[in-house]
């Protein structure tokens, strides 16, 4: 009943993809519990180094043999650090003291090298990888095809979802405005791509051959055949599986979720200079009266890492980024193989329930 392109194209059993989280919450146990139940698990690999994600990938396999993503950041140009850095270098160390941390210095690197993450994607011939914030260079999109290899990008407007087909990506994720963590915008400003998941969704299917997965403020059954209503060929959910089980979100961000609500987020660039969905805190709060610019992705990411380490080490929820959607309010806290069931459950019940409007 639920065969979908996008399951016939990843394998996958259900038309659900556990969205890739970088930053801890996508533990192998949870990718592995997702896959296992018949969605589509995905590593948040964008910030780990290349060994990292070759333990990650192993460990994966090692709980299944079921298909499974690996999610990366599509590389970004960015100058070197200047004055707009350094200055906000500076301004973070009111925060720095709050946590008790020495005052700032300027980080040697900022990222870990795509190309180098990339190789053990092809190297472990890895079934399924997403990335988002643009599109890797064609003949890294070859190299990937190459080896069987299925690819999912991110679209926040109908212009971007024609570039991703232009490319020869498999899958377009459609993520709308209510979706949690950073937007994946990369053609124009963020605040153009900021579309609600349901204008969005049916204004791409209608614009591309290239199946869609729609993306944001998806938490339920209900969601999910709303989504194939649109158009849709599959949804792909990261709050929702947050307070599971499995995830490795900090307990602190896990209480956020189960404590907060559809009004409780908002779009920052405070944590990482790229907008976000997120919780409401005082540091996003706080940085509002930042009178100068925002350093870019990712130097900003960077010059806030120890802030937020030091309070997540200190269980402290206002210095930490608190990534969510807006339909946090329909939170679960069980094992991920049983939300998939309880999810595909409601799906068919929703479906039950609309056919008593069939005409007639």
């Amino acid at each position: 009943m639920f065969t979908t392109p996008m399951t016939d194209i990843v394998g996958c059993s259900y038309p659900i993809l556990q969205a890739g989280m970088a930053g801890g919450p996508t533990t192998p146990q949870l990718v592995a519990a997702v896959s296992e139940a018949g969605g589509l698990g995905t590593i948040g690999a964008g910030y780990l180094p290349p060994e990292q994600i070759k333990r990650a990938i192993e460990e994966v396999r090692r709980l299944t043999d079921r298909p499974f993503a690996v999610n990366l950041f599509a590389p970004e140009s960015f100058g070197p650090p200047d004055e707009t850095a350094a200055r906000m270098n500076e301004w973070l160390n009111r925060y720095r003291e709050r946590l008790n941390l020495a005052p700032g210095t300027m980080p040697a690197k900022f990222q870990e090298t795509f190309e180098e993450q990339l190789q053990v994607v092809l190297d472990e011939r890895v079934p399924v990888f997403s990335f988002t914030f643009g599109i890797p260079a064609p003949e890294l999109i070859d190299k990937l095809k190459s080896r069987g290899i299925k690819l999912i990008g991110t679209a926040t407007t109908v212009r971007e979802a024609l570039a991703l087909e232009e490319a020869g990506i498999d899958l377009i994720v459609a993520q709308g405005s209510e979706a949690g963590g950073h937007r994946g915008t990369f053609l124009g400003h963020y605040q153009d791509g900021l579309v609600g998941t349901m204008a969005l969704v049916p204004q791409i299917v209608a614009k591309v051959r290239t199946p869609v997965i729609a993306s944001g403020g998806i938490m339920d059954g209900r969601g999910i055949v709303a989504s194939l209503a649109l158009g849709a060929s599959g949804v792909q959910m990261g709050t929702a599986f947050l307070t599971c089980d499995e995830s490795g979100a900090h307990e602190q961000h896990k209480r956020a979720i189960l404590q907060s609500g559809e009004e409780d987020t908002t779009v920052t660039v405070a944590f990482s200079g790229k907008a976000a969905r997120g919780i409401k805190n005082d540091f996003i709060s706080e940085m509002k009266q930042y009178p100068g610019s925002i350093p870019e992705y990712p130097i900003q990411h960077k010059l806030t890492q120890d802030i937020r380490k030091a309070a997540a080490n200190e269980n402290n929820p206002q210095y930490m980024s608190l990534w969510a959607g807006q339909a946090l309010r329909l939170h679960r806290t069980r094992p991920a193989g049983k939300l998939i069931a309880e999810l595909m459950s409601e799906a068919s019940d929703t479906l039950q329930r609309l056919s008593q409007y069939r005409e007639g």
